[in-house]
């Protein structure tokens, strides 16, 4: 122990951090084993010398995985835990729980077991550290030492990347002998340079997971739900305290008992090492100050998160440690509370005892000559049954205890649920409650009971924290027994009712309790309904109740238990202490074996006792330790005296027979309560509210008589036993909880006229409730809200190029020019057949040529039919000539001005008839027809026969697309200047499209840089481009048969040194067809689109809650890897990025539609994207490149906005209306939100501070709130499109990536849940979740309405 004292004061010494010389000795020279090299490796499970407890259980093998974990079980594949939060299906120590790899000589992973002096002894004092009264005692015998070394996270390498040059190193140690164990994490100085890994998934898109540290049980049916587990540390902030901060006075070092208990311990508790002052890595939790323990301890029953139920937050018990001399002269227990969140499901880890059993109420009868052969059913299967005289009673059979009908394991953990309802006066306030969530946690080994009562209204909450007889019900039932004592349940089993009645002073106010016990339920879990009547004293905020260690006496009959007393408590509020008290009677009624001999008299010491309120969660907490032993005799100390004058026998010789009012013969009538008097005497009075003798009482009305204290502007409302006030309307209770005051909302400046913005048809003033507006302007106009100005919608020529803007007063409206038809928006040429339709002749008159042949502004003249007439002039030069049919000069006709014209004959003799597409190049139009016009001087291509060329392209945009024999565009084949042009016509017998095998491994060669590694999976294919059968992962040696489709068929896959026999799904001779990705056509409704790696999801809304029976894949995309993902409310159709393919792509939403590339260069991880409906654009940001772009709805006219001062552009959003742009760079060193215009113009940042890893952002069009999802803060936030008003929605997200507002609800993917989450926005409660069955990261998410929003003009 000398070594191990010297290390550690060399250690304190140093004060600021663990060096290196701190980590335990390890590496080849002490007889480490290495872990192989990889990414996903594990060690052989290694034969432990001697067994260890590991939470609770005996551990014989241990394994080291790669990825920062210890088990006691071999590891499943990493994609099954690695980016999981916890907890995980298979047991975890996790001192640093990431995606974390070693090939390429990135550092070394070593352990080994080891029982040699200086491991343990060294061992041992980081131990005491943080025990130093626990385990004072404990003497390690093994230890099993794992080492992390240098070791790199895992990283995507292509020939232009270098690895990180980022390593950690840390430690972890499980000391143990055959009792018990600890775990020590260690964390050098400078040991861990990366908090997080990027998932695998997530291909181009730069994010981070933070790592996981801490233990997980992984023993339950559905873990995902219901396993146990301890999270130290998972977020950035308390990762970086990791080496800094401790829980046992030592920077870095960080012990936890994790052996003879459920429930993992942190050191700290007991005092620690005074060096260093302790600071949690997470917050701790409220109202722990009286406890020296302050790491952060999250031991859950954890489950998938059901928003809506009830979530217990009660106190996960610490182990009781050893006894202590007291100055009295006696001894009493010393407890390391650990106050900490515990939250149950449906299921828990609790007693098995899965026995059924009639539940029936019964009782014994002395008359009924009952024998254990006909009811022995009725007692617990772990009892035996007695016959007596007269009749026959249960027993619990050793090991277990209770009163033989129900029996529960001795020393086991024990749970009770319930229900709380009452009414309470609190001062004048008059509160109600109904079915409040009660839960308790009972340590049966040391007596320690954990009340949590959740949801009771305030002011009666923080009124019952002196009620500590709400808990200390169930530190007498479930109390530690002294030798020869028993606890309550050991008498009344799971079936009594408990009557308490508590009178407070100085005030006299007096409230009843109710408890009854209904039974075990399936799991042994107690079930009990608790009701409360009556009237407490009123507390103001911010105080806190401290109640001392007391004790109590109860008296005992067959029938009966009873007790008395009187408690004082200290009201303290900052400085100033106030010590009140109140007396307390309680009676328990309980159905018992008559041949049962109860004690008489018994003592229950509680040793510590505890209340608080929680106003962040709403929760009333009580907690007691209580041990059970037998009555004093002679020697009573004048305490006890004082507080239990009426239990003292009136000598030792004779005790007297229990009171008529303890043992229930009374004739009392309720409402009327038993008074006890000498010996058996009793009196029957009436309780305050009641009029009687006792043997009859009858409610007073204190309305009528006018006896209520209700003040002016309040209503008396007459109740049994009391009455209540309440304000009349127009009207509130004052702070006091008495007076009743007005109602005095502040005055709405929008109403009242007294506001800055501009006139009412430019802006609109918005009342913020609190007695100012703000302003802003209507859409059409810009400004403050102040000044706003026309915004000239035209500029932006929001309009079809063959339609005319008309820009007014904040809006514009659009117009085909004549000869097209259409809104405006979108135009056609005029069909044939159409009676609009103009001749040549005229269409040239109404649009002329900017560049005619003969001079500008040439305006030909026609005659009455639509022809060319054969004599044209030129109005302002003066010169004549004759024309053809088709309007060309006919050479040598020309006359000079002022000379006699030409005589020029029929037009029909000299030309020859031309084709529609001769016709067209020898008069291009201003606007060519088609959907989607280029602009000016397309010449369209023509072949030999004068028939347009399938393909056309333009000649001075570099546009190209394909024609129909019409010369009309063929919608989806524009391809962008500069690259492939589109493949037009049929094509050569030769060729053959490339298939879907090939196109995905294309994409997946492109994306790992041309050369995969060994490592990394790329398909392959059979000439024919049909998926091979067998498919074999690089050169790991897995190998798998797979669908047509390309699917893995299940079942098929192979460990390596094997293949399995594939047979090919398809005919040899015949050549597969290529599938296609239609769309699946979605029902109407409102609905979200989500995307998901390879495929597009559809989740329809019923109201604001998720369909999750009606979900279903919407489009599947082999190949793709779908992140940015958005909705063109006026096309119905759908837009995304492609990070794998490194394009943006769009899809109707009809039956059969199919993908259409629309931006396919300039790309390198495209990720946010966004539509704007009314200007028909798409922007999109570009992490790869740093650049935000933007281009129309088709791919044309790309430009970039934004290409300086951008680290990490991630998420985009636009505000159509209003014409904004607003987007999220998550630049680690400065994150930030900016804006601008969707021109470009007037960029600037909204919100720079408080914000971590802005993923995910929304513009809200109906609430005009700018909102976004943080996954570095937790954060949902939401601000004013200017950045005012900034308020937060929810503080604990998990790991969000892309966020959509619709109603009152947001909805986010989240990379923890692979889900999608609803958050209420009104209250931030998360209300519903999906997770779709196929397990993997969702990206993007949007809303699909079915109208478009906003959309005025």
């Amino acid at each position: 122990m000398r070594a191990a004292a010297a290390l550690l004061a060399a250690v304190l010494a140093l004060g600021a951090a663990l060096p290196r010389p701190g980590l335990l000795p390890h590496g080849p020279a002490r007889g480490d084993a290495r872990l192989r090299p990889g990414d996903d490796e594990s060690s052989p499970g290694l034969l432990l010398r001697r067994a260890l407890r590991l939470y609770g259980r005996a551990a014989r093998r241990l394994y080291v995985g790669t990825n920062g974990v210890i088990s006691s079980q071999d590891f499943p594949r990493e994609t099954q835990y690695v980016d999981d939060d916890f907890p995980t299906d298979f047991p975890v120590i996790a001192p640093f729980l990431a995606d974390l790899d070693t090939s390429g000589d990135r550092g070394n992973i070593y352990y080994r077991q080891d029982d040699s002096r200086d491991v343990l002894e060294q061992a041992l004092g980081y131990i005491q550290a943080g025990f130093p009264r626990s385990a004072a005692t404990f003497v390690p015998t093994n230890a099993f030492i794992a080492t992390w070394e240098e070791v790199g996270a895992y990283q995507e390498l292509s020939q232009d990347t270098e690895p990180s040059t980022k390593l950690n190193t840390f430690q972890a140690v499980i000391a143990y002998n055959h009792e018990d164990t600890y775990s020590i994490f260690l964390y050098p100085e400078g040991g861990l340079q990366f908090l997080g890994t990027r998932p695998k998934e997530s291909y181009n898109v730069q994010l981070e997971l933070p790592a996981r540290v801490g233990f997980s049980w992984g023993d339950s049916d559905d873990p995902k739900r219901d396993g146990l587990f301890h999270s130290l540390a998972s977020s950035e902030r308390a990762l970086r305290g990791l080496e800094r901060e401790s829980n046992t006075g030592i920077p870095g070092v960080w012990v936890f008992h994790v052996g003879s208990t459920e429930h993992v311990e942190p050191g700290g508790g007991q005092g620690a090492a005074p060096a260093v002052p302790q600071s949690p890595p997470e917050p701790p939790n409220p109202g722990t100050a009286s406890y020296p323990h302050r790491a952060s301890s999250h031991t859950a029953m954890a489950q998938r998160p059901s928003h809506g139920g009830p979530v217990l937050l009660g106190f996960v018990p610490a182990r009781r440690d050893t006894q202590e001399p007291r100055g009295d002269g006696g001894t009493g227990q010393s407890f390391s509370a650990n106050p900490s969140s515990y939250s149950s499901g449906q299921h828990g880890v609790g007693v098995e005892e899965d026995v059924h059993f009639n539940p029936d109420v019964f009782t014994y009868s002395a008359a009924s000559r009952e024998t254990c052969a006909q009811h022995h059913g009725q007692c617990s299967p772990h009892a035996f049954c007695t016959d007596y005289a007269a009749g026959f009673c249960c027993h619990c059979r050793a090991s277990f205890y209770g009163n033989g009908r129900q029996c529960l394991p001795e020393g086991a953990v024990h749970r009770l649920n319930g229900k709380v309802s009452g009414s309470l006066r609190v001062g004048r306030a008059s509160v109600r409650f109904q079915d409040m969530d009660l839960h308790a946690y009972i340590v049966g080994s040391d007596g320690r009971a954990y009340t949590a009562i959740s949801g009771v209204p305030q002011p009666a909450a923080r009124a019952l924290l002196p009620l500590l007889p709400l808990g200390g019900l169930f530190a007498w039932l479930f109390a530690l027994e002294e030798p020869g004592s028993e606890n309550g349940f050991s008498i009344t089993g799971a079936e009594f009712t408990q009557n308490l009645e508590v009178v407070f002073y100085p005030g006299g106010e007096t409230v009843q309790v109710t408890q009854t016990a209904e039974g075990l339920g399936p799991d042994n879990y107690l079930s009990l309904r608790t009701h409360i009547q009556g009237e407490v004293p009123f507390l103001p905020e911010n105080v806190t109740v401290h109640i001392t260690p007391y004790e109590e006496l109860y008296s005992y009959s067959s029938s009966a238990v009873t007790s008395s007393g009187h408690r004082e408590y200290v009201v303290a509020a900052g400085t100033a202490n106030q010590t009140l008290s109140y007396r307390l009677r309680q009676n328990i009624t309980v159905a018992g074996c008559p041949h049962a001999r109860p004690p008489a008299r018994q003592r229950l010491s509680v040793a510590r006792a505890f209340a608080l309120f929680d106003s962040h969660e709403h929760v009333l907490r009580y907690a007691l330790a209580a041990r059970i032993g037998p009555a004093p005799g002679n020697h009573i100390d004048q305490a006890f005296l004082f507080h239990f004058p009426q239990h003292v026998p009136a000598d030792d010789a004779e005790n007297p027979g229990a009171s008529p009012c303890h043992d229930g013969s009374h004739a009392c009538e309720a409402p009327a309560r038993c008074q006890p008097g000498v010996g058996t005497e009793y009196t029957c009075e009436c309780p305050a509210g009641y009029r009687g003798d006792g043997r009859g009482c009858r409610d007073v009305d204190e309305c009528s008589e006018g006896l209520s204290q209700c003040g002016p502007f309040s209503v008396c409302l007459n109740e049994p036993g009391s009455y209540r006030c309440e304000c009349r309307g127009g009207y509130q209770p004052a702070g006091d909880g008495q007076a009743c005051v007005p109602l005095a909302p502040p005055s709405d400046p929008c109403e009242a006229g007294r506001h800055r913005c501009a006139p009412g048809d430019r802006a609109r003033c918005l009342s913020r409730g609190d007695g100012h507006a703000t302003c802003e302007c209507l859409p059409g106009y810009t400004g403050d809200g102040i000044h706003c100005s026309d915004v000239d919608e035209c500029a932006e020529s929001p309009c079809h190029p063959a339609a005319i803007c008309y820009n007014t007063p904040g809006s514009f409206s659009c117009r085909c020019r004549p000869g097209y038809a259409g809104d405006g928006f979108q135009c056609t040429y005029a069909a044939e057949g159409n009676p609009q339709r103009l001749t040549p002749c005229q269409h040239e008159r109404m649009y002329p040529r900017e560049v005619p042949p003969l001079g500008d502004g040439h305006v030909p003249q026609c005659d009455e039919q639509g022809r060319y007439r054969p004599l044209q002039c030129h109005s302002s030069s003066g010169h004549c000539w004759c024309v053809d049919a088709a309007g060309q000069e006919i050479a040598g006709t020309r006359t000079a001005p002022g000379t006699t014209p030409p005589r020029c004959g029929s037009p029909a003799e000299s030309i020859q008839q031309l084709t529609p597409c001769e016709h067209a190049r020898m008069y291009p139009r201003e606007v060519p027809p088609g959907p989607s016009p280029v602009g000016d001087g397309h010449v369209p291509q023509c072949d030999e026969q004068g028939r347009y060329r399938p393909l056309q392209c333009h000649s001075s945009s570099g546009h190209c697309w394909c024609v129909d024999a019409a010369g009309q565009e063929i919608a989806g084949t524009r391809t962008a200047p500069g690259t492939t042009p589109p493949r037009c016509g049929s094509p050569e017998p030769t060729e053959r499209p490339p298939s879907m095998c090939e196109r995905w491994r294309q994409s997946l060669l492109e994306h790992y840089g041309g050369s995969p590694r060994g490592d990394q999976y790329v398909p392959q294919c059979e000439p024919s481009g049909d998926f091979a059968p067998l498919q074999c992962h690089g050169d790991s040696g897995y190998c798998w048969c797979v669908e047509q489709s390309g699917r893995e068929i299940p079942g098929t896959r192979s460990e390596p040194g094997t293949t399995p026999p594939c047979l090919p799904s398809v005919a040899p001779p015949s050549v597969r067809p290529e599938p296609r990705p239609d769309v699946s056509p979605p029902a109407s409704g409102t609905f979200l689109l989500y995307a998901q790696g390879q495929q597009i999801g559809y989740l329809p809304l019923n109201g604001t809650r998720l369909h999750k029976e009606a979900a279903k894949t919407l489009l599947s995309l082999h190949g793709s890897i779908v992140v940015g993902i958005d909705y063109d409310c006026r096309d119905r159709m759908i837009y995304w990025t492609d990070v794998a393919g490194r394009s943006i792509s769009r899809a109707g939403l009809e039956p059969g539609s199919e993908p259409e590339t629309i931006i396919s260069s300039g790309l390198i991880s495209p990720e946010g994207l966004a539509v704007d409906h009314l200007r028909r654009a798409v922007f999109w940001t570009d992490s790869g490149l740093d650049r935000i772009e933007r281009a129309r709805l088709d791919g044309s006219e790309r430009r970039v906005l934004f290409d300086s001062d951008l680290v990490n552009p991630r998420a985009i959003a636009v505000d159509p209306v209003r014409g904004n742009l607003y987007w999220t760079d998550w630049n680690r060193e400065a994150p930030k939100i900016e804006t601008s215009t969707v021109n470009g113009a007037n960029r600037r940042v909204l919100v720079h501070t408080d914000i971590g890893l802005p993923n995910g952002l929304t513009f809200d069009p109906f609430s005009k709130l700018l909102c976004w999802a943080d996954a570095g803060t937790k954060h949902l936030e939401c601000t004013f499109p200017d950045g005012t008003g900034r308020r937060v929605i929810q503080s604990n997200l998990n790991y969000p990536f892309s966020i959509v507002s619709y109603a009152n609800h947001f909805y986010h993917t989240d990379w923890r849940r692979d889900g999608v989450i609803a958050v209420n926005k009104e209250t931030g409660s998360f209300t519903d979740e999906y997770l779709p069955e196929q397990r993997s990261h969702l990206y993007g998410i949007t809303a699909v309405y079915p109208y478009c929003p906003g959309a005025r003009k």
